[in-house]
Protein backbone atom coordinates (compact mmCIF):
# COMPACT_ATOMS: atom_id res chain seq x y z
CA UNK A 1 0.00 0.00 0.00
CA UNK A 2 1.40 3.39 -0.96
CA UNK A 3 2.03 6.28 1.38
CA UNK A 4 -0.64 8.37 -0.35
CA UNK A 5 -3.27 5.66 0.19
CA UNK A 6 -2.36 5.43 3.89
CA UNK A 7 -2.58 9.19 4.30
CA UNK A 8 -5.94 9.27 2.51
CA UNK A 9 -7.31 6.54 4.79
CA UNK A 10 -5.99 8.35 7.88
CA UNK A 11 -7.63 11.61 6.78
CA UNK A 12 -10.89 9.79 6.02
CA UNK A 13 -10.81 8.06 9.43
CA UNK A 14 -10.13 11.41 11.15
CA UNK A 15 -13.07 13.02 9.33
CA UNK A 16 -15.43 10.19 10.25
CA UNK A 17 -14.28 10.38 13.89
CA UNK A 18 -14.76 14.17 13.97
CA UNK A 19 -18.28 13.88 12.54
CA UNK A 20 -19.20 11.14 15.01
CA UNK A 21 -17.91 13.11 18.00
CA UNK A 22 -19.59 16.29 16.74
CA UNK A 23 -23.01 14.61 16.76
CA UNK A 24 -22.77 13.30 20.31
CA UNK A 25 -25.41 14.55 22.73
CA UNK A 26 -23.90 16.59 25.55
CA UNK A 27 -25.56 17.93 28.68
CA UNK A 28 -24.71 21.13 30.51
CA UNK A 29 -25.93 22.08 33.98
CA UNK A 30 -26.37 25.65 35.19
CA UNK A 31 -27.16 26.94 38.65
CA UNK A 32 -27.80 25.10 41.86
CA UNK A 33 -30.90 23.77 43.61
CA UNK A 34 -30.44 22.06 46.98
CA UNK A 35 -31.47 18.42 47.32
CA UNK A 36 -34.36 17.26 49.49
CA UNK A 37 -31.83 16.03 52.06
CA UNK A 38 -30.27 19.49 52.27
CA UNK A 39 -33.70 21.13 52.46
CA UNK A 40 -34.65 18.87 55.36
CA UNK A 41 -31.95 20.67 57.39
CA UNK A 42 -33.88 23.94 57.03
CA UNK A 43 -36.39 24.17 59.87
CA UNK A 44 -39.58 26.14 59.31
CA UNK A 45 -40.19 28.63 62.11
CA UNK A 46 -36.59 28.31 63.38
CA UNK A 47 -34.04 29.12 60.66
CA UNK A 48 -33.32 32.67 59.48
CA UNK A 49 -31.90 34.14 56.27
CA UNK A 50 -28.37 33.84 57.66
CA UNK A 51 -28.71 30.21 58.75
CA UNK A 52 -30.32 29.25 55.42
CA UNK A 53 -27.44 30.88 53.52
CA UNK A 54 -24.96 29.03 55.77
CA UNK A 55 -26.75 25.69 55.29
CA UNK A 56 -27.60 25.87 51.57
CA UNK A 57 -25.24 28.53 50.27
CA UNK A 58 -26.19 31.91 48.85
CA UNK A 59 -29.38 31.99 46.78
CA UNK A 60 -29.41 32.34 43.00
CA UNK A 61 -31.88 35.23 43.32
CA UNK A 62 -33.83 37.16 45.92
CA UNK A 63 -37.49 38.10 45.91
CA UNK A 64 -38.37 40.71 43.31
CA UNK A 65 -41.33 42.36 45.01
CA UNK A 66 -40.28 42.24 48.64
CA UNK A 67 -36.58 41.42 48.41
CA UNK A 68 -36.92 38.86 51.18
CA UNK A 69 -37.48 35.47 49.56
CA UNK A 70 -34.66 33.17 48.41
CA UNK A 71 -34.71 31.34 45.08
CA UNK A 72 -32.32 28.58 44.04
CA UNK A 73 -32.49 27.85 40.30
CA UNK A 74 -30.99 24.90 38.43
CA UNK A 75 -31.29 24.26 34.67
CA UNK A 76 -30.13 21.41 32.43
CA UNK A 77 -29.44 21.97 28.72
CA UNK A 78 -29.08 19.41 25.94
CA UNK A 79 -26.53 20.18 23.22
CA UNK A 80 -26.58 18.13 20.04
CA UNK A 81 -24.07 18.86 17.29
CA UNK A 82 -24.59 22.21 15.59
CA UNK A 83 -28.19 22.58 16.82
CA UNK A 84 -29.16 25.28 19.29
CA UNK A 85 -28.94 24.20 22.96
CA UNK A 86 -32.33 23.14 24.34
CA UNK A 87 -33.35 23.50 27.98
CA UNK A 88 -34.75 20.14 29.08
CA UNK A 89 -35.19 20.69 32.82
CA UNK A 90 -35.49 23.55 35.28
CA UNK A 91 -35.99 23.40 39.03
CA UNK A 92 -36.63 26.27 41.41
CA UNK A 93 -36.52 26.07 45.21
CA UNK A 94 -38.36 28.99 46.80
CA UNK A 95 -37.82 29.81 50.48
CA UNK A 96 -40.13 32.42 51.99
CA UNK A 97 -39.33 34.40 55.11
CA UNK A 98 -41.73 36.26 57.40
CA UNK A 99 -41.26 39.90 58.43
CA UNK A 100 -38.87 38.83 61.22
CA UNK A 101 -36.65 36.96 58.74
CA UNK A 102 -37.66 33.45 59.88
CA UNK A 103 -38.43 30.68 57.35
CA UNK A 104 -42.17 30.35 56.60
CA UNK A 105 -42.30 28.17 53.47
CA UNK A 106 -40.00 25.88 51.51
CA UNK A 107 -41.24 24.84 48.05
CA UNK A 108 -39.69 23.10 45.03
CA UNK A 109 -41.09 23.81 41.56
CA UNK A 110 -40.43 22.06 38.27
CA UNK A 111 -41.78 21.92 34.74
CA UNK A 112 -44.28 19.48 33.31
CA UNK A 113 -45.52 19.98 29.76
CA UNK A 114 -44.36 23.60 29.90
CA UNK A 115 -46.33 24.40 33.07
CA UNK A 116 -44.92 25.27 36.48
CA UNK A 117 -45.83 22.54 38.97
CA UNK A 118 -44.98 22.21 42.66
CA UNK A 119 -42.77 19.15 43.25
CA UNK A 120 -42.64 19.36 47.03
CA UNK A 121 -43.84 21.69 49.76
CA UNK A 122 -43.17 22.31 53.40
CA UNK A 123 -45.34 25.32 54.07
CA UNK A 124 -47.17 27.13 56.79
CA UNK A 125 -49.19 29.06 54.20
CA UNK A 126 -50.68 28.06 50.88
CA UNK A 127 -48.20 29.54 48.40
CA UNK A 128 -45.14 31.71 47.95
CA UNK A 129 -46.03 35.40 47.69
CA UNK A 130 -44.00 36.22 44.61
CA UNK A 131 -45.37 33.78 42.05
CA UNK A 132 -44.91 36.32 39.24
CA UNK A 133 -41.14 35.93 39.62
CA UNK A 134 -41.48 32.16 39.23
CA UNK A 135 -43.72 32.59 36.18
CA UNK A 136 -41.18 34.92 34.58
CA UNK A 137 -38.34 32.56 35.40
CA UNK A 138 -40.05 29.51 33.93
CA UNK A 139 -41.63 31.48 31.09
CA UNK A 140 -38.27 32.35 29.58
CA UNK A 141 -37.59 28.76 28.52
CA UNK A 142 -36.75 28.58 24.85
CA UNK A 143 -36.99 32.32 24.29
CA UNK A 144 -33.26 33.03 24.16
CA UNK A 145 -31.64 34.39 21.03
CA UNK A 146 -27.89 34.81 20.57
CA UNK A 147 -28.58 38.34 19.30
CA UNK A 148 -30.01 39.26 22.71
CA UNK A 149 -26.67 38.52 24.34
CA UNK A 150 -24.49 39.97 21.58
CA UNK A 151 -26.41 43.24 21.29
CA UNK A 152 -27.54 42.64 17.69
CA UNK A 153 -30.77 44.31 16.68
Amino acid sequence: MSTTARKSRAVLAACVLAMTVGCTTLYRNHGYAPSDAQLSEVLIGVDTRATVADTLGPPTAGGVATGSDYYYVQSRFQLYGPLEPREIDREVVAIRFDSAGVVENVERFGLENGNVVPLSRRVTERNVRDTTFLRQLFGSIGRFDAGDFLGDS
